[in-house]
């Protein structure tokens, strides 16, 4: 059997990137930390890493061997929990990635209260629009806004994610609003960020795929939000993230027979493992109990959302 510290060794190599980050972690010198990898590999019969001068890489043995060996890791780390706390008690540093906006409205304005409830936590927060690999870059949990599809992580559903199509009245005033969707290309600028583009919309006659063309080209959603208000376009947007201006009349819903496909939703996205860390259960619990299904964002939108086609916001 391996050396579990060897095996610790190894995946703070991985998550920090190179032998001396790692070695500065654990307080240990870059030829140390290479030796007992070696050692590691030695016993396996199988090189784990690919090393050059400025990087280091998984084999593929290499990355098999690390999502199993995160597993243990977690297992232990639960297991001194309960035998020290008497309880499999929150504890540690949490590494969460989630998308930039998101994290900023509906994620940091909640950390005071989550922390003051768990004192023996903290918390990486990771902001991105990038989907990252939550076990090579060492990550507790994702917070996705997707469909998700087949994969090796698991996935708890926190929330539903509705997508409407909007404009400002004062675009709306200059262009008028779109009669179909082919108005909407023919006739409409079309905002969306190109990692968004194209939309699935839900419409009378099921799903359609819109491509988006419009003479600004960006990769953040928060240029799209900025562009939105500012009247330049019609965009494809979430309440969470518009609601306060479609109730303030700042924003307006245009062809609201159409939205995104039904199976979007607000996920927390974590490694398959059969004994789930304390540090991360009771962070999707708390954002589970914030959020639910009839998130806050959605209040005052009822109508539109119980009966689209029937009732606008304004």
């Amino acid at each position: 059997m391996s050396n579990l510290t060897d095996m610790e060794i190894f995946a703070r190599v991985v998550s920090a990137g190179s032998m001396s980050a790692a070695g500065r972690e654990m307080s240990l010198s870059p030829a140390v930390v290479s030796k007992r990898i070696r050692r590691l590999e030695d016993k396996l019969g199988t090189r784990l890493l690919q090393r050059t001068t400025r990087q280091i890489a998984m084999t593929e043995a290499g990355q098999g061997f690390y999502e199993r060996v995160v597993a243990i890791l977690a297992s232990v780390e639960e297991a001194e929990a309960f035998v020290s706390r008497g309880s499999a008690q929150a504890r540690g540093t949490l590494k969460v990635a989630a998308p930039t906006s998101f994290g900023r409205l509906h994620i940091a304005p909640y950390l005071g209260k989550f922390l003051k409830d768990n004192p023996d936590l903290s918390i990486n927060l990771d902001l991105g629009d990038d989907f990252v690999d939550i076990v090579g870059e060492g990550y507790d949990l994702a917070i996705r806004i997707a469909e998700l599809s087949d994969s090796s992580l698991v996935a708890r559903r926190l929330a539903p994610v509705h997508r409407i199509l909007c404009a400002a009245p004062g675009y709306l005033a200059e262009h008028g609003e779109p009669a179909s969707i082919d108005d909407l290309l023919e006739n409409h600028v079309c905002l969306a960020a190109v990692n968004q583009d194209p939309w699935r919309l839900m419409g009378p006659h099921g799903i359609e795929t819109v491509r988006t063309i419009a003479p600004i080209r960006t990769n953040s959603s928060e240029v799209v939000r900025e562009c939105l208000l500012a009247g330049v376009g019609v965009a494809l947007r979430s309440t969470w993230d518009i609601g306060p201006e479609l109730r303030d009349g700042k924003l307006k819903i245009v062809l609201p027979q159409y939205r995104a496909s039904k199976d979007v939703g607000l996920h927390a996205v974590y490694p398959s493992r059969r004994f789930l860390p304390a540090k991360v259960r009771v962070f999707i619990d708390f954002l589970a109990g914030l959020y639910g299904p009839s998130p806050y964002w959605d209040a005052g939108l009822d109508a539109w959302l119980d009966a689209p086609g029937t009732a606008k916001a304004s």
